[in-house]
């Protein structure tokens, strides 16, 4: 009777090591989704879209196109600032054709 006491328990074995592993692939995952979606602005993959704004819908040349499609401004106005906005908000000459 003795024995079966004895051989009951060696302790937790080398297996307690997977534990922490475990964690830290848990948390790196973590973090990964969060740097790529949230922290950056942008939706999580698994939220809809539904009641808010893709992303890039509300960059001014959107708004400014929005508006120039609605009739609000005129054609004129149009290209003055949208050559304003090209200079803040453009791509530049140098990363190549758009």
């Amino acid at each position: 009777m003795n024995t079966l006491t004895t051989l009951a328990y060696d302790g937790p074995g080398p297996w307690i090591l997977f534990f922490p592993l475990i964690w830290a692939a848990v948390v790196v995952f973590a973090v990964t989704v969060l740097r790529r979606t949230v922290w950056r602005g942008r939706r999580a993959p698994w939220q809809s879209r539904v009641g808010g704004a893709a992303h890039g819908e509300q960059s001014p040349i959107a708004v400014l196109g929005r508006r120039f499609a609605s009739g609000e401004i005129d054609e004129d106005e149009y290209w003055r600032r949208l050559s304003v906005l090209d200079e803040q908000f453009g791509r530049s000459l140098k990363d190549g054709p758009a």
